[in-house]
Formats: C-alpha cells, sequence, structure tokens
C-alpha cells in the first residue's frame, strides 16, 4: 500500500505507523521572529507527544476528560494527541467563548484538567475555584515552569521524557479501543442547548483513510492552518491530516494576514470557509480591473478553458503569485460555496474543491477532486460512506441522510436527540439536497431555515444571500421572512446587508446613507428581475455591525431574528 495511505486502526496506530516514514521531515514550521523560524519534525512531535501522554498517566489522569482551549498552534495538538492516545477523552472547547460559556461547558463535560492558552489565564483559574464543576488540574501551553498550583506543558513533557527513559511505558503500551467515546465535541448551538457529540477513534481514522487518496496531499506538502482548530473540519481535515500524511504545517497569523502567510511558508494545501475564497476572488477581479487587465483575463479564461492545470498555471501567473505561486489543493467547507467563484479559480488554474461534512460525521461526507467536479455540487460520497435522500419532492430535493463508519456513536447523555437524528444507523442531517445521476450531490438549503409561503412556494436564504454577496461593497447578508401586518398569513423576503462604506464610496461615488441605500436598492432590484416573483426582497436593512456567526463563520439564524 503506498505510504500516503497506511492502514490505521486509531490515532495512536497512526502516529507509530508513520513517525519512522516521516521521521526526519518537518511537522511544523514557525516563525520565532522576522525571517526566523523553528521545524519540529515529525519523529519530534510524536516523542513530545509520548512524553507527555506518560506525565498525564503520572498525574493521575487516566480516563480522565480533559479539555483543551486556545489559538491555533502545535501546543494545542500535543495537548490533543496526548489525551485521545492513551489518557483519557478529551474535550476541544471554542476559543471564541466567553467566561460564563466556558464555565458551563467545563461544568457540563466533567473535565478534571485542561489546557490552556495564556489569554485564558484569568479564566480558568475563576473556573477552577468555583465549586459547580469537577476541574482540578490547570495545564498552560505557555508558562515556562509550573507555577502557582498551574503546569508548564512544557515541564511536563521534560517529566514524562525521564519518566519514559526510566522504563515507564504507562502511556506508550496503552491499547486503544477505536469504538469507545474518546472525543467530546460540543455543537454551536447556545452553551445550555447545545449537544455533545460523541466520536471514537474509528470515526476520524476512517474518514482520514476515505478522503487521504481523494485529496492526494503527501509529505511534500505545505499545509496552512487557519479555520478554529476546535472546530472538527480543521481538526481531522488539517490538524490530524497533515501528521498522517506527513506534511508541514504552519499557523496563519490572521484573517487579515492569510495572502501573506500563503506567500511566506509557500503554502500548497489550505482549508477556508467560502467567505474567505469570495472575498480573494473578489479583490482579484477589483485589481485586474483597477490594472486595465481584467478583458485580457476574461479572453484567455475562455481561451484555455479546456487547457490542462498545469497549462493554466502557466498563463494565469500573475494570479498564482499572489497565492505564493505553489498551490496545489483548496478546500472549501462549512458553508455554500458560490459557484462562479469556484469555477473562476478552476479557470485560473487553481483546484478549489468544496467539501461536505458535519460535526456529526467526523466530518466528510462528500467532497469534490480535481477530476471530479460540477458546479455547485459537494462532490460525490466518498468511498465508505453511503447517502441516500428521505421524504423526495417533486422536484427530485429530500433530506440527505448518512450511512459510515465516520458517523457518531450519538449525542452524550441526550438519547432523545440522538433517536432524533440516527435511525437504522442512518444520519438525518438536517439538509435538503439533490442527487444527480452521476452521484454528484447538491445542497439546497437547511430544513430549519427554509421558509415556506403561504402559496407552498419554498424559499432557500442560503441561495438568495449567494446573490445578495455578489454586489460589490456588500460584506454579508442575512434572507429572513417577515409577516405582513395586513395579511398574516403571508410573509414577504426582506434582506439585511452588511455593506463596506470604503468599497460603496469608492464603486459607486456615493457619500451619504440615503445615497447608499439608493445604490443598493437598484442592485436589489435588479436582483429581482432576474428571480421568480414570490423570491423578491421587498424590504432592506442596511449596517455596517457584523452578522452574529459561529467561530466558522455561519450565519446563527434564530440569534440574527431576535434583532431585526
Amino acid at each position: 500500500m503506498d505510504k500516503k495511505y497506511i492502514e490505521i486502526s486509531d490515532l495512536k496506530d497512526m502516529l507509530n505507523k508513520t513517525k519512522e516514514v516521516y521521521a526526519d521531515r518537518p511537522a511544523y514550521k514557525i516563525r520565532i521572529k522576522e525571517n526566523e523560524y523553528r521545524i519540529i519534525t515529525h519523529k519530534e512531535i510524536r516523542e513530545m507527544i509520548d512524553a507527555l501522554g506518560t506525565a498525564l498517566m503520572n498525574l493521575g489522569l487516566k480516563g480522565k476528560r480533559i479539555a483543551v482551549i486556545g489559538e491555533n498552534r502545535y501546543e494545542w495538538g500535543l495537548s490533543y494527541l496526548s489525551v485521545v492516545c492513551g489518557v483519557g477523552t478529551v474535550v476541544p472547547l471554542d476559543k471564541s467563548l466567553p467566561e460564563n460559556e466556558l464555565e458551563e461547558l467545563v461544568r457540563r463535560s466533567e473535565v478534571e484538567a485542561i489546557f490552556y492558552s495564556k489569554k485564558y489565564d484569568e479564566a480558568v483559574k475563576k473556573i477552577k475555584f468555583s465549586d459547580k464543576n469537577k476541574l482540578k488540574h490547570l495545564i498552560s501551553m505557555d508558562l515556562e515552569e509550573h507555577s502557582e498550583g498551574v503546569y508548564s506543558q512544557l515541564q511536563l513533557i521534560e517529566k514524562g521524557k525521564k519518566l519514559i527513559e526510566n522504563g515507564n511505558r504507562d502511556f506508550i503500551d496503552v491499547k486503544i479501543n477505536p469504538e469507545e467515546m474518546n472525543i467530546m465535541l460540543f455543537t454551536s448551538g447556545t452553551t445550555s442547548k447545545s449537544k455533545v457529540v460523541a466520536l471514537s477513534h474509528k470515526n476520524i481514522c476512517s474518514n482520514l483513510m476515505a478522503f487521504a487518496p481523494e485529496l492526494k496531499i503527501d509529505e511534500n506538502d505545505r499545509v496552512l492552518s487557519f479555520l478554529p482548530i476546535h472546530h472538527v473540519f480543521e481538526c481531522t481535515a488539517g490538524f490530524l491530516y497533515s501528521l498522517y500524511v506527513g506534511s508541514q504545517t504552519s499557523f496563519c497569523d490572521g484573517i487579515k494576514h492569510i495572502v501573506e502567510n500563503l506567500n511566506e511558508y509557500k503554502i500548497t494545501f489550505a482549508c477556508f470557509v467560502p467567505a474567505i475564497y469570495e472575498s480573494l476572488y473578489k479583490n482579484i477581479v477589483r485589481k485586474l480591473e483597477k490594472d486595465g487587465k481584467l478583458e485580457l483575463i476574461r479572453k484567455l479564461e475562455e481561451e484555455y478553458k479546456d487547457a490542462s492545470i498545469e497549462e493554466k498555471k502557466k498563463v494565469f501567473k500573475g494570479i498564482h503569485d499572489i497565492f505564493g505561486g505553489e498551490i496545489k489543493l483548496l478546500i472549501s467547507g462549512a458553508a455554500a460555496l458560490d459557484k462562479d467563484v469556484a469555477c473562476a479559480f478552476r479557470k485560473w488554474g487553481i483546484v478549489l474543491c468544496q467539501g461536505y461534512g458535519l460535526t456529526e460525521t467526523s466530518p466528510v461526507v462528500a467532497i469534490e477532486t480535481l477530476d471530479e467536479f460540477k458546479p455547485g455540487s459537494i462532490g460525490k460520497a466518498l468511498p465508505n460512506v453511503q447517502v441516500k435522500l428521505e421524504d423526495v419532492d417533486a422536484n427530485g430535493m429530500g433530506e440527505l441522510v448518512v450511512k459510515g463508519p465516520n458517523v457518531m456513536l450519538g449525542y452524550f447523555g441526550n438519547e432523545e436527540a440522538t433517536k432524533e437524528v440516527l435511525k437504522d444507523g442512518w444520519f438525518y442531517t438536517g439538509d435538503l439536497a439533490k442527487i444527480d445521476e452521476d452521484g454528484y450531490i447538491f445542497i439546497c438549503g437547511r430544513k430549519k431555515s427554509v421558509i415556506v409561503l403561504k402559496n407552498g412556494k419554498n424559499i432557500f436564504p442560503e441561495e438568495m444571500e449567494n446573490l445578495v454577496n455578489k454586489i460589490e461593497g456588500v460584506k454579508e447578508s442575512f434572507i429572513f421572512g417577515k409577516q405582513q401586518s395586513n395579511d398574516k398569513e403571508d410573509v414577504k423576503i426582506n434582506v439585511k446587508i452588511v455593506f463596506d462604506r470604503n468599497i460603496i464610496r469608492d464603486t459607486y461615488k456615493v457619500e451619504s446613507d440615503d445615497e447608499i441605500y439608493e445604490v443598493i436598492s437598484n442592485k436589489i432590484k435588479e436582483i429581482n428581475k432576474i428571480m421568480p416573483k414570490y423570491k423578491s426582497i421587498k424590504g432592506i436593512i442596511l449596517t455596517e455591525e457584523p452578522l452574529i456567526k459561529t467561530t466558522t463563520n455561519k450565519i446563527k439564524r434564530q440569534e440574527n431574528m431576535k434583532y431585526l
């Protein structure tokens, strides 16, 4: 079997089997200061995991639940793998949580230790002294030495190394049960309503083995970690995947530094949400227009539409250079990608693939590849995943249901919620979709967010938001139905638009709020002309305040409705 696709039963097995294969290759490249970097090899990172795991066992944490919270960094990955590969159950927590919500999740998950970065120092110390939870051990990713009742991750690693040297194999020899819950993930609802997704090693490893041959990333690739690492999309498709195939990972400095970091680390592979690609596309088109090159690029796109990816890379070298000139593959996930943006990247010879998954499916269900691509689709189901549609309507649309080794064990401690979504081994995603004759899946929208009109017509907010978001100067939008005072049975379609004042001013040469409203209103009228009458947008709210979203940039629809 090709070394990229080594068969693995669990994450410990993955680390052990790949340790010598990728031994001296760089696992992480981290900037220490300008033009100075630290390289950590695959062998070194695996030895650190063994040492940290051994030290945790020595602290009496075997079989316990341990949380991890912090920014994307290699120390986060060390914490996660040291827990999950033999100590106990890992509970990754959202780094954007306010203190009261963090405390609630620590209580609900019954964690006894927490790894954290210095940003959370004050919060976790307060939580530890509460009698409402079981938290006993605080472990800092930043302290160089143990201090005031807080352990240093660094010192624990050194302690573990000494224990191993003295013959301690408590962690190294642990056998993993791949069927058991070892990962607890909170869904992105409010803390009291968020469900706890129970995942096993089998769930994650079956997913890694299924999508690795599809994506063809290997030890020669360089990965940029950007999306929140606590989220299963970045955790599996970024962090764990990179270790599985022997790639090098570097960490993004933030949304404003994406292009800079792609160039700095000569990145070949990254996962972003659609909003990032859509923003990059708009900026590139704007620059081409400003430089007077857009017309030429459009002609070249047509001329080379049937050319190979390699030929397109040469023709559109200027665009490739914006991204560092080394991009091999980009993945879009967590929300629907505008198909025009996906096609544009492909026309330029940049392989941008849309994937689809959920926390409950570890996460990947379906993905596009270099060769298997249809505009607007999420590709085909992974080889070890079955998909079908339930309650299909006259248009061939139904709820997407999924079966496979990647489907969660259930919602921990919530049998009722588990029964709602798991039926005879099939997971009911809550997404409405169509599947064509070639097996390509097209997501139509969330079942819960569909706006149903009096005439029985369905409106998918996501579809219309994609159109509104194409208006120059619109950053994001939120489509919602509003009850008409003169017709209690019907709703009219409205939109809340977040706009960029600078872009609106530069593009349309307008200044005042009234002028901005008029410009956007006229653009909405243009959209209405190409829509069926029942989809017409009747009301517009303009704001410069961002919409309420999850950490993976999904609009929280119910939360946003409260402020309309």
